[in-house]
């Protein structure tokens, strides 16, 4: 059975869409990997050109409210940003908490480009802690 995973963010727009795309690039079969917000934002079009870049194809993703999963088993749950993390809903405790913080991308100024670099930076951060993440899970298995 697939390690079920459940990510979540302030708006599952960015960051958490980009975390379950990498987790899944990573995990195959080994896990199932759903992502949402305590908003809904919608996926940021940026994050799925990043993504795009790096060769995971987040096109298909939505953005989904965390109570539209209140009835699923998770085995772990990822906060990541602190907001999610503080304002997370109750799960289960046998689901494994992690919270790991990222930066908020759609929080960035500038040129195009700028933003577009502050969004790269974020995915490749989330591609490093992902990748050592589904490693470490597999290892366990």
């Amino acid at each position: 059975m697939p390690h079920r995973i459940l990510v979540l963010c302030t708006g599952n727009s960015c960051r958490s869409q980009m975390m379950e795309g990498w987790l899944r690039h990573f995990g195959g079969d080994h896990v199932e990997v759903l992502s949402a917000g305590v908003e809904t934002h919608g996926v940021n079009p940026r994050a799925v050109q990043v993504m795009h870049e790096a060769g995971v194809d987040l096109s298909d993703h939505t953005s989904n409210h965390v109570d539209e999963y209140r009835d699923r088993t998770f085995d772990t749950v990822i906060t990541v940003c602190d907001s999610a993390r503080e304002r997370c809903p109750w799960f289960p405790a046998e689901a494994e908490r992690i919270h790991h913080s990222f930066p908020d991308p759609a929080q960035a100024t500038g040129t195009e480009e700028e933003v577009l670099d502050a969004f790269r930076a974020v995915r490749d951060a989330i591609h490093e802690w992902a990748e050592a993440f589904v490693a470490d899970l597999i290892e366990r298995a």
